[in-house]
């Protein structure tokens, strides 16, 4: 993995053929988990009531360690529950083990179309699994990311280059933004590209839906200015507009390697 701006990025080789596909995972396939797994971390990160910054941590870790490891190997909940709870002590907002695995127990049972009115018997053999699978995932993502576990996020530097572009106070460009950098969460751009280039796509996006015209004269593009390029950012806003393309088949999707 190459460092840029303290986030390690994904290289070419491993973004051509994931380890996953090389366990026989179609890239649909993965790419699917890859967004119910960061789905319900930040579903998980809500009824916790972390903040934002530790559900996105969470959710940049989850893909990053599936660059590094087979979605064969381990499940989207294990490494969710996982990548939640580390995450909470890199922003120091740590969450109690048993309160993070009833949450994730509810949000399964959801997905399932199970029941929720009972909640986890926290000595059941179910929560020792679960808390299990938490603590083993902890370890495996620091193992597999080789302790790198340091996240760059780009809203600061979204409301940063809104401020330059003097929309920082319009009404609805700022809240669409900051919604796409939330969405692109779900995908793979936070592991693909800059921190800064995904800032400049979140607001081509939120301008494009406001119909507001930014400076494109040849040579003075806006986008230059937070040395953006414009094949890479384009590249990250399609990957956030494609989430709202694909209907997600929650209830067949694998949760566990053995589902696999």
């Amino acid at each position: 993995m190459s460092i840029a701006l303290n986030n390690p990025l994904a290289s070419l080789e491993q973004l051509e053929v994931t380890i996953s596909r090389k366990d026989g995972v179609s890239e649909e396939l993965e790419e699917d988990l890859r967004n119910l797994g960061s789905e319900l971390i930040e579903s998980a990160g809500i009824l916790l009531k972390l903040p934002q910054v530790a559900m996105a941590t969470a959710q940049v870790l989850f893909q990053r360690f599936f660059y590094m490891a087979s979605l064969k190997e381990f499940g989207i909940v294990e490494i969710g529950m996982g990548a939640l709870f580390l995450a909470s002590k890199l922003e120091e907002c740590f969450v109690r083990m048993t309160h993070l695995i009833t949450v994730y127990d509810i949000l399964i049972r959801r997905l399932k179309g199970e029941s929720t009115k009972s909640p986890l018997d926290p000595f059941s053999q179910k929560a020792y699994r679960l808390k299990n699978m938490a603590i083993g995932a902890e370890m495996q993502i620091l193992r597999k990311l080789g302790f790198i576990v340091h996240v760059q996020l780009p809203y600061n530097l979204m409301i940063n280059y809104l401020r330059i572009l003097g929309l920082e106070d319009h009404e609805t460009v700022a809240r669409r933004a900051w919604n796409y950098l939330n969405d692109g969460l779900r995908t793979n751009i936070y592991v693909t590209h800059e921190p800064h280039t995904i800032a400049v796509a979140a607001i081509w996006l939120a301008c494009r839906d406001e119909q507001i015209k930014l400076p494109c004269q040849i040579g003075q593009e806006w986008w230059l200015l937070f040395d953006a390029d414009y094949v890479n950012f384009k590249n990250a806003a399609c990957h956030i507009r494609r989430l709202y393309y694909k209907k997600l088949d929650r209830k067949n999707l694998a949760l566990y390697k053995e589902d696999m």
